[in-house]
């Protein structure tokens, strides 16, 4: 029976993957995958006798109150630094379950094979942790966003990884209690180095790394403890994870090492660009401009986000359609601070999923489009990444927005966006820019539309 709840809690997994690949059915996925994860637990708990019944109930009733109270109460713009969090206890929890085997079973009696894993778990698990408390730093405005380090970082985190890999030999040959616990320090400190030296543009792909190194954590310590339903589950955060990392540096145009190593992606820190030397528009502007337009694509970014405008926008859209306006969204593949972010705002202000078009299947349309209105989006809609070989973002797959017919940018001003680059979309003849917040700029545009 035992075997066959852990199946059917890896079958839960799968199947919670796999619909998460789709916003329609992503939140099913969600509830399959968190069923799953309950009787994996349970079963867990009830097979190895650690507790009783009703230490389980109060465990779940305990955890499971504080875990809807927190996600309940989180903005969507804070979760990125919830999903980092996440996978900070989920690295730690590996590592600590990881030890406690070791504690349990003696430095005498363990199998090689068993102080391999165990390293793996404690080294992986305790990187991820500290890894995901500064990027949670970084993403809540705890520690400075730019690139913190010095020009001898990489080297110095080359010999603390060599000192670590000899500690966790030491570690394996001897079962030293002591042994465990150094080569544990020593990745606590790597993960805060590793991290630091990263801008906050990056968080993103860091946060997707660190996912995919806590589910090897966990993978890893599925074997410490003959687990197989914790080395399924490890198995499929860290290949998922793993794959998500490579498709948002692909979609920046960088490489991984790039991202790590570069000390790339720092808070925005170039000058702002002439403002007398952009087409200023009102609200009313824009929405005569809107009114006779046959064809819109709303482009949404973090500025969205941040100002909770997804519920104004659907109104925009909603005066527009009763114009007999086609809308439809294009979704930048890294617009927001994580994979899916500007799709899961949408959502959540009941905009049709049809609507939403990806990168390749959005660009083919602008030239043929009357408006583009880009809400708090930068980088993802800078030409110089297609146009200027010298640019820092060139080749990095944009939306092609400058080839509409008109594009209308709601922003608050013309800093630069996380790049530290100016954007030239901003002073073409076919730009319109808004200058206000989006939330209180897309409320005044409904009005205006409504009474164009």
């Amino acid at each position: 029976m035992i075997e066959l709840l852990y199946l059917a809690a890896a079958v839960m997994f799968i199947t919670g993957l796999k619909r998460l690949g789709h916003p329609r059915t992503a939140r099913s996925g969600n509830t399959i995958a968190s069923l799953g994860m309950l009787v994996a637990v349970v079963v867990t708990l009830v097979d190895t006798k650690i507790v009783t019944w009703g230490t389980v109930i109060a465990g779940l009733v305990v955890g499971g109150s504080i875990g809807a109270g927190v996600a309940r109460r989180v903005q969507m713009t804070s979760m990125p630094e919830l999903v980092a969090a996440f996978n900070g206890s989920g690295g730690a929890a590996s590592a600590l379950v990881a030890l406690a085997e070791m504690i349990r079973i003696g430095p005498d009696t363990v199998a090689v094979e068993a102080g391999i894993a165990t390293a793996l778990s404690v080294a992986i698990g305790t990187v991820t942790l500290s890894g995901s408390l500064v990027a949670y730093g970084k993403l809540a405005g705890l520690l400075p966003g730019r690139p913190m380090g010095f020009d001898g970082t990489n080297a110095l985190n080359g010999a603390i990884t060599v000192a670590a890999v000899a500690v966790a030999g030491w570690a394996i040959a001897s079962g030293s209690i002591a042994a465990w616990w150094l080569l544990a320090g020593i990745t606590l400190v790597l993960g805060v180095l590793a991290v630091l030296p990263i801008g906050g543009a990056d968080m993103p792909v860091v946060i997707s790394l660190l996912n995919s190194f806590s589910g090897m954590a966990a993978a890893a310590t599925g074997f410490v403890i003959a687990n197989s339903a914790l080395i399924i589950g490890g198995a499929l955060v860290g290949a998922a994870g793993l794959i998500l990392t490579f498709q948002m540096s692909e979609a920046m145009n960088r490489s991984l090492g790039n991202v790590l190593f570069s000390k790339f992606g720092g808070v925005a820190a170039g000058p702002a660009g002439d403002a007398d030397a952009v087409n200023r528009a009102t609200t009313e502007d824009v929405a005569i401009t809107l009114a006779y337009a046959n064809s819109v694509i709303v482009v949404p970014g973090y500025g969205m986000a941040v100002a909770q405008a997804q519920y104004a926008l659907r109104d925009v859209a909603d005066a527009l359609e009763a114009r007999g306006v086609k809308v439809t969204y294009a979704i930048h593949p890294v617009a927001g601070r994580m994979p899916g972010h500007m799709n899961v705002l949408l959502a959540e202000a009941d905009i049709p999923y049809d609507q939403l078009l990806d990168l390749e299947q959005s660009n083919p349309r602008f030239h043929q489009t009357d408006v583009v209105i880009v809400v708090g989006a930068n980088d993802v809609v800078n030409p110089s990444a297609r146009d200027d070989a010298s640019s820092p973002i060139y080749g990095m797959p944009i939306l092609d927005v400058d080839r509409s017919k008109t594009v209308v940018v709601i922003k608050r001003s013309l800093s630069p966006g996380f790049a530290g680059i100016d954007n030239p979309l901003f002073y073409l003849d076919n730009t319109l820019m808004l200058f206000a917040d989006a939330k209180e700029a897309l409320e005044s545009l409904t009005r205006s539309v409504v009474d164009a």
